[in-house]
Parts: structure tokens; sequence; C-alpha cells
């Protein structure tokens, strides 16, 4: 079978930027964070996380937590000796475009022990990461940015394949015949997609498909991919393509359909909200 995850990746670019590394002495306040998803590793101690919106979660052996919405929030060392941590900005683009992100709890906790039972690859990233984090060579920092996104991309493999995800992409990657479709929709929005060429790939009769699917998803399957192809939409005109380019790229006849479906889903043309993110991004 094809790379569950590789296929929905590749259509965004993730991006990791250590923030600190080594003891943490004091609050490490993030509590303004309106922006991206975090990850922090815990290598040692022990520290308490609160967030802006009032939940405190204790972590009491090495962990690993990513929040993979903006969500304020500060990590509060225990008493005693300060714990090792490396905490990291993540960009995975745009998290309304973004499918994986909009399956996540807004905190996925993962013990290290759990992660490291997965294989001695996950252990050996983990450990070059403390090491490279440590270390004042030349380039260390790329390293680590760099081992930090095969690191969310370990743990997103490991909330998939131990399904700590109930609904929501992951949860529907963790189901082999949905997957299947997933992947097939992720990789060729162009195409022609109905419910039943999605349920004949899945080998399934058109009513048991969108049951599954709307049971693993939270969503029809239409609904799915229609938002799948928006959100590709978006993406490619924030590259500078217009209109009339993107269409058949995500499966519309012509720059009008496209218009029409984007004006439904966002409630301004692609014209309008092109103007809207200038203005945003000025």
């Amino acid at each position: 079978m094809s790379d569950r995850l590789s296929t929905l990746l590749a259509r965004f670019q993730l991006h990791a930027r250590v923030l600190h590394r080594g003891a943490l002495p004091g609050v490490l306040d993030l509590s303004a964070s309106q922006r991206g998803s975090h990850l922090h590793l815990l290598c040692e101690g022990q520290m308490e996380m609160a967030t802006a919106a009032g939940a405190r979660l204790v972590v009491s052996e090495p962990s690993v937590l990513l929040l993979p919405r903006p969500l304020g929030h500060q990590l509060v060392p225990a008493r005693g000796a300060a714990p090792e941590l490396v905490s990291a900005a993540i960009d995975f683009g745009p998290s309304d475009e973004n499918p994986l992100l909009r399956g996540l709890p807004d905190v996925l906790h993962v013990p290290l022990a759990q992660l490291q039972a997965g294989g001695a690859a996950l252990v050996l990233v983990q450990q070059s990461l403390v090491v490279e984090a440590q270390a004042q060579r030349c380039g260390h920092l790329a390293v680590v940015d760099r081992l930090v996104e095969v690191l969310v991309i370990q743990l997103l493999r490991h909330a998939m394949a131990q399904r700590l995800v109930d609904v929501g992409v992951l949860a529907g990657l963790a189901d082999v015949r949905l997957a299947r479709v997933l992947n097939a929709l992720h990789a060729e929005p162009e195409r022609p997609w109905t419910l039943d060429t999605m349920a004949l790939l899945a080998g399934m009769s058109r009513a048991r498909f969108a049951a599954r699917f709307g049971a693993a998803l939270g969503t029809p399957p239409a609904e799915y991919l229609g938002t799948w192809r928006i959100g590709l939409a978006r993406s490619l005109l924030r590259q500078g393509m217009s209109v009339k380019q993107v269409a058949p790229e995500v499966g519309y006849a012509n720059a009008s359909a496209l218009a029409r479906a984007f004006t439904q889903r966002l409630g301004q043309s692609p014209t309008a909200w092109l103007a809207q993110e200038s203005r945003g991004a000025g």
C-alpha cells in the first residue's frame, strides 16, 4: 500500500524553528502565541503546562507535546532540578487548509516510552536531537530544526498507528480501505470524483463507504473533498497562480466553477480573498 502520510505531507511545507533548548530554570511564556503550532520535548525532569484557556497538564515523565493550532500557553518547571527541554515553533502552513491539524486534539501528549516502543529509528532521532541541542558545533541549530521536523512526522505516524485520534484524517488513514481513497483524493484532487468512484476504490458499497467515511472523518466524502480542493486552491492562489490556472488543478471545469465553490465555502470571491490576504500580509 502507498505511504499514507507522505501523500498528504507533500502538499504542505513543514518547518521547525527551535525556541529553547537545554535546562528550563524559569517559566517559558508562550501565552501571547497567536500563530502556528508548537512542539515540546521534555527530556528529563517534570513540568506543568498551563494554557490561556485555563487547562493545566502535569508532565511527570519524558514526553512529547504537540500543540497543532495556535494556543497561548506557559511551561512551568516543577520544584527541584530544572527540566531539560527542547521547544520549537512548527509551521505547517495555514491551519485551516491542512486536514491533519483540524483532526488533532488541542494538545497531543505522548510519553517518550510509548514513542520509543515504535522502533530503533525513533530512539535514534530523539537521542540525536538531545545531543545536537546540547552541542555548539557548526550548523547545530539547523540540524536541530530538521530533527524536530522528523520528530513531528514520527509523532503523527505513531498517532495514526496507535489510533490516538478518534475522528479526523489520521483516523481515516488508519483504516486501510479509507486510506486508499484519502491518498487518491490528496494526490489527484483534479479527478472527477463521485461517491461511486470513491466507494469502488475502497471496495465497498456506496452506503457502507459513506457511513464508514463519515464516522472516521466526521464529515461526508463530498464535503471533505470540497474542503480539500478549496484549501489547495487557496495555497496555489497564494503562490501567484490565476483562478483560471488553479481551477483544473483542483477539479473544477473552469474559473467560474471554482469561483462559485470558493464563494460558497468562504463567503467571498477568490479576488476578494486575495485582496484581503494581501492587506493582512502588508
